[in-house]
């Protein structure tokens, strides 16, 4: 089975706002980055879809590694709170709604496909892989703000 590495990052201009998710994928020395926006999001929503689209991107099973800075995301896997809300019909512990189902239940179909570890890194602390999927995401938010500036300035 291949393996692949991954990160991912997402970033949002307010929250709710404009939001930006990166990922970079690793296999056998190859490098590939992806990258995208949302003009109506909240920065957990980029972070989840930047893990799905990494992954929409495989076009065969693999054994994969992925390395996010989000404890949201990495939680859910590693404490096994998926279980636990797909048992309870989608609702956490305390019985509220959980949050952006729609992504979690995208992100599941996804990971089941493949091998997956989620590993957590540490946001903002010079891992190269890390950074540069911030990097990503914000100038992917940037890239829709300045497509809106002239928009109003041309419009």
């Amino acid at each position: 089975m291949k393996k692949v590495i991954i990160y991912t990052d997402g970033a949002c201009s307010g929250n709710p706002g404009i939001g930006g998710w990166g990922a970079v994928l690793l296999y056998n020395g190859v490098k590939k980055e992806i990258s995208g926006y949302d003009k109506a999001t909240t920065n957990n929503r980029m972070e989840l879809f930047a893990v799905i689209q990494a992954l929409r991107c495989l076009n065969q099973r693999c054994k994969c590694e992925i390395y996010s800075d989000s404890q949201y995301i990495v939680d859910a896997f590693n404490k096994d709170w998926l279980t636990s809300w797909q048992s309870n019909n989608w609702k956490t512990s305390s019985k509220r709604e959980v949050k952006n189902v729609d992504l979690w239940r995208a992100l599941m179909y996804e990971v089941n496909k493949h091998s997956v570890t989620f590993i957590k890194v540490k946001g903002h602390a010079d891992v190269e892989l890390n950074e540069r999927c911030d990097e990503l995401a914000r100038g992917e938010v940037e890239r829709y703000q300045k497509i809106m500036r002239n928009n109003t300035e041309n419009g």
